[in-house]
């Protein structure tokens, strides 16, 4: 049985921040941001956004009435939970009026858990031929206005419906992994900012790469020519150049400057958005999958997922006949071009305008005469969706 991507979508808020005027407000250099970490440009949360919009409004592209006959599993994965105990995914099965007869979980690990989530979603369905679960992987990066991981936020989220017979990718289960317990990156419970080492995570996300790419070519005899390129989780988009240095001596002469050209339509994506944790090795697939012109159906992609404490996996996907009808290349390229551009002082009051306070009613900012699900604010302490 073929089990993979169905579907894939994409969706992140209205407001973008240019990150070259960033660099002059914060007295860098522009080329420190848009060479050196890679980025362009990152996308900004309103007061009226969150993991569950954001994850409502990416699935609403794709589930149609037959999935909701046929979605058993709403799996969400993030690292910016809204809440201790009741699971953002519950809110995301309400507003896309799932069936009450669905499992509603959510996942945490750093940017791994969304791999975890597909990595149960196939087995699910290799269990329940026929069945269909649906993997969001939904985050806010936030590190705090003027400190140094400012130009690596960003906020979006990918979903994905993971069937028999995909349309997209297939899910190979020739997954390795491996996890360590590592102080490069965390979020202890009475923080609103993550704190993070960044010289350490790049050295272990490295690490980690080189380590289970070995390991995957002793345990599957296959070697770098086997693909056609690679999937990469970007916290920024030189990340990925960082990794694939590592092993590209491997390949020909040819094949590298292949490879090259595939991880830079990898990054397109995320140098427009910025880091969007759990969803970004996914967010870096459908980069590939939009940018590159030269994939052909049965080729293998190899992805590496990455969270930080620390986890990591690498395995592979195989291309569908005709993947590229379905994928949303146009839909995406529309919703970043209509994004609302913010001055930095904008973008700074936008920041500071988070509803964190739950004690206290208060409504969002939240915009009337949208189709969008929106988070509308407190009253009583719990959050109120429409």
């Amino acid at each position: 049985m073929t089990i993979g991507i169905d579907k894939i979508a994409f969706y992140t808020p209205k407001y973008v921040l240019d990150l070259i005027e960033l660099a002059k407000v914060r007295g860098d250099e522009p080329e420190k941001y848009t060479i050196g970490i890679g980025q362009d440009k990152q996308s900004v949360v309103p007061n009226y956004e969150d993991i569950v919009t954001m994850g409502a409004n990416a699935a609403s592209k794709i589930i149609d009435d037959t999935d909701r006959q046929l979605i058993d599993s709403v799996i969400l994965a993030t690292e910016s939970g809204i809440d201790n105990s009741k699971s953002g995914a519950i809110y995301i099965q309400r507003l896309l009026n799932l069936s009450e007869f669905t499992r509603t979980i959510e996942l945490k690990q750093a940017c791994y858990a969304g791999t975890y989530g597909l990595m149960q979603a196939r087995d699910y369905v290799a269990a329940h031929p026929g069945r269909r679960v649906l993997v969001i992987a939904s985050d806010i990066a936030r590190y705090g206005l003027a400190t140094p991981g400012e130009v690596t936020q960003g906020a979006g989220a990918i979903a994905m419906i993971i069937s028999d017979n995909p349309k997209i990718a297939s899910i190979n289960t020739d997954s390795v992994y491996m996890s360590a317990e590592r102080a490069d990156f965390w979020r202890p419970l009475d923080r609103t900012q993550a704190l993070v080492d960044g010289h350490l995570s790049t050295d272990i996300y490295k690490e980690m790469f080189l380590t289970l790419w070995q390991r995957y070519c002793t345990k599957t005899q296959q070697t770098i020519s086997d693909f056609s390129g690679f999937a990469f989780h970007l916290p920024y988009t030189k990340m990925g150049k960082k990794a694939l240095d590592e092993v590209l001596d491997q390949a020909t002469a040819e094949q590298q400057v292949n490879l090259m050209e595939k991880l830079k339509a990898s990054q397109q994506l995320s140098r427009q958005v910025g880091n969007i944790y759990t969803g970004s090795v996914y967010l870096s697939l459908l980069s590939l999958l939009s940018y590159s012109d030269k994939l052909q159906s049965g080729e293998k992609i190899a992805i590496f997922s990455y969270g930080s404490g620390a986890e990591a996996e690498l395995y592979s996907i195989t291309l569908q006949e005709n993947f590229t009808e379905y994928v949303p290349r146009k839909s995406v390229k529309q919703l970043l071009e209509g994004r609302q551009k913010l001055s930095v002082s904008e973008y700074e009051a936008v920041f500071n305008s988070q509803l964190f306070d739950s004690h206290v009613n208060v409504k969002s900012e939240a915009v009337s005469g949208v189709t969008q699900f929106q988070f509308l604010g407190w009253q009583n302490g719990e959050r109120v969706y429409a």
